[in-house]
């Protein structure tokens, strides 16, 4: 692997936005998943459970409800009264209807998908038609005072005291009849809906049970509590010879240390989320056929796309957050040490410079340029460009004006490796080139998007030399630009699934593509077609653990001096590919490649294979060389999200 000195950044202090809930989309396999700050993320679940779009948040839509209608069109609702639907191919919101009932909790869609149900904070229903186009209010159910055929009332007793006021957090209504209630008082509780009768009470926690979401086929249910615990329930026969059925309590599941606000039921898992910013998928055993890595347990923390951007000449980080960024210098040391050693800075990192966006949006994406010379960042309405200049310890920040309109929405910002030019991909496809120069910018060219389609551009690479762009966009496409030349010079063969990262190598220009199946392709630019090595793997096939990971490539870099490396890394693993060795087989270790050092050369030759593997830093946010000789590694540990999350419930622990 070669040995580095790595500077091992811990000073990122990103904290995830809490999940606010949830929408499983039975037709696509798809998850929408809101979260507290208004943002809205789509996971693929086809495609190894990678969040392949998002929508960035803003500080005054809080959504609380999320719904699929009308096959693959997802809206929202919430806390501003709007009604909002999301455009999946363009990846911004086609429009935001106000319901005229203030405030919206919940949502739902008739069982044709044709039809949309809010209910609102004045105590109306509304019912909307979807049309091709939009939504159009239907009819309004007013609060009915005497028309009720039943009033079933929940027990109010709550861990022994009666006058405590208990609030239904969430209702099932199946098709047999049975209605399912969650409440405050930590039950679950199943009604008679022909005579409003209590059947059966389930007291499952000394909290609040929030929520609750059901089987398409009702045969099996799951339901989420304030003190963290996922339960599920399964409809059994009563005995092994009974067609008579009845509702059983399987095995309780902690995968949280907060409430749990929102649940979904996929046919073959648990899904959940709530305070503790952490996705969930639990499989039901019993539901999947093959027991790969999707028999596995899921927690999905961190997005699926970088937040970190790196200035290697002046050694700069700049990190994104939803309304701010952080400019900081890398620290540095003179002391030597051998492998292993963590060596005393003499000089600490220090935090350059704080840029706060104004306007309640959320920063979609942000760089900054190789030379350190430039920031460039995007919202959904505004593009901001600011020139650097440094003098001494001093730094000065200068914003370039009068961007023009086109440039805003971006999803992803690029400078060449000379910082004279910045590549950007709008959300209705186009990519644009503009042209840095002292202070000042021109805009050069934009490629229009391919057959007249709108499909967003959500990855950018180019070549070292500025001569090639390549772009991939929402499906599983990937074009590449002559830059100089102004043209499409190519298109990728179409893969099944999305990519989540890629490069361009520097003197071969090979453009390396990972795909969120954990295959790993590299395509020659030059000559329109796979490398002699992309296709050896191809047809050998890598070592089954390393298709097993369940995170998502997320970088993807050159050693400069060594052409025959890939460098490459997910949330829990650094890796270096050698494509002058071969490739280890199923029966290889493939995390540990080298025998004790006491082996001859020979035999340490021989068990050497292509992939060197670091699982020493994780969580892994970002990594790339800065240097021949030096590493910058930027790290998340859990434990510090979870000490900046409100305290989670107190339970009372045996023998206090």
């Amino acid at each position: 692997m070669g040995e580095f000195k790595v500077h091992r950044v811990r000073f990122f202090n990103y904290v995830p936005s809490g999940i606010r809930c949830v929408a499983y989309n039975n037709q696509s396999n798809r998850l929408a998943v809101s979260r507290t700050d208004g943002t809205v993320e789509i996971y693929n679940l086809s495609a190894n459970y990678f969040q392949e779009k998002f929508f960035p948040g803003h500080e005054s839509r809080a959504t609380e409800a999320l719904c699929w209608a009308e096959g693959q069109r997802l809206f929202s609702a919430g806390l501003n009264g709007e009604i909002m639907e999301y455009d999946l191919q363009a990846l911004n919101i086609k429009y935001a209807m106000d319901a005229f009932g203030g405030p919206i909790w919940s949502m739902a869609a008739s069982p044709s998908g044709s039809q949309l149900l809010v209910g609102c904070e004045d105590g109306s229903v509304k019912l909307f038609q979807i049309t091709p186009d939009k939504i159009q209010f239907e009819r309004n159910f007013d609060r009915q005072k005497s028309s009720a055929v039943h009033k079933m009332i929940v027990d109010r007793q709550y861990m022994g005291v009666s006058k405590r006021k208990c609030i239904v957090w969430g209702v099932a209504f199946l098709s047999d009849g049975t209605i399912i209630s969650v409440d405050s008082a930590g039950k679950v509780q199943f009604w008679d809906s022909a005579t409003g009768t209590l059947v059966k009470s389930h007291l499952i926690a000394n909290a609040d049970v929030q929520s609750i979401a059901v089987a398409d086929q009702e045969d099996s249910f799951v339901v989420g509590t304030a003190e963290g615990t996922v339960f599920h329930f399964q409809l059994v026969p009563v005995t092994s010879n009974s067609s008579e059925k009845q509702w059983v309590r399987t095995k309780p599941f902690q995968h949280h240390t907060h409430d749990v606000r929102t649940v979904a039921h996929s046919p073959t898992a648990l899904i959940s989320g709530g305070t503790d910013t952490h996705l969930v998928f639990r499989p039901l055993m019993e539901k999947v056929e093959v027991k790969n890595y999707d028999a596995a347990l899921r927690k999905i923390t961190f997005p699926h796309r970088c937040l970190i951007s790196c200035s290697k000449k002046r050694q700069l980080l700049l990190f994104q957050f939803a309304h701010h960024l952080e400019l900081w210098r890398l620290g540095s040391t003179v002391a030597t040490g051998k492998n292993g050693d963590t060596l005393p800075l003499s000089k600490n990192a220090d935090h350059l410079l704080h840029l706060k966006t104004k306007g309640p949006e959320n920063i979609i994406c942000s760089c900054i340029s190789p030379c350190g010379s430039w920031i460039a960042y995007s919202t959904v309405s505004r593009f901001f460009l600011y020139r650097l200049n440094y003098e001494h310890d001093n730094i000065s920040l200068k914003r370039v004006s009068k961007m023009p309109a086109f440039l805003r929405s971006a999803l992803q910002i690029l400078f060449s490796e000379d910082s004279t030019k910045l590549f950007v991909a709008s959300n209705q496809g186009a990519l644009h080139i503009v042209q840095l120069s002292g202070g000042s910018f021109k805009h050069l060219h934009a490629f229009q998007p391919q057959s007249g389609t709108v499909e967003a551009m959500c990855l950018l690479a180019v070549s070292p030399d500025g001569n090639w762009l390549a772009a991939s966009g929402t499906s599983a496409g990937v074009h590449v630009y002559n830059v100089k030349q102004l043209k499409l010079h190519c298109t990728v063969p179409a893969y099944n699934f999305p990519v989540t990262a890629m490069a361009i190598a520097p003197n071969t220009n090979n453009l390396v593509i990972a795909h969120s199946d954990q295959q790993v392709f590299e395509y020659s630019i030059p000559d329109k077609q796979y490398t002699d090595w992309s296709r050896t793997v191809q047809k050998q096939g890598f070592h089954h653990l390393w298709l097993q990971r369940d995170t998502p490539i997320t970088h993807i870099s050159f050693h400069p001096k060594r052409p025959m490396h890939i460098l490459l890394h997910d949330a829990y693993m650094f890796c270096i590919i050698d494509k002058s060795l071969p490739l280890p087989n199923d029966k290889t270790l493939l995390y540990n490649p080298f025998p004790p050092t006491n082996e001859s050369d020979v035999i340490r030759r021989r068990t050497a294979h292509a992939f060197k593997i670091s699982k020493i830093y994780k969580p892994l946010l970002f990594m790339d060389l800065l240097d021949e000789r030096t590493l910058v590694a930027v790290e998340r540990p859990l434990d510090d999200i979870i000490a900046q999350l409100p305290p989670p419930i107190k339970k009372k622990k045996f023998g206090t």
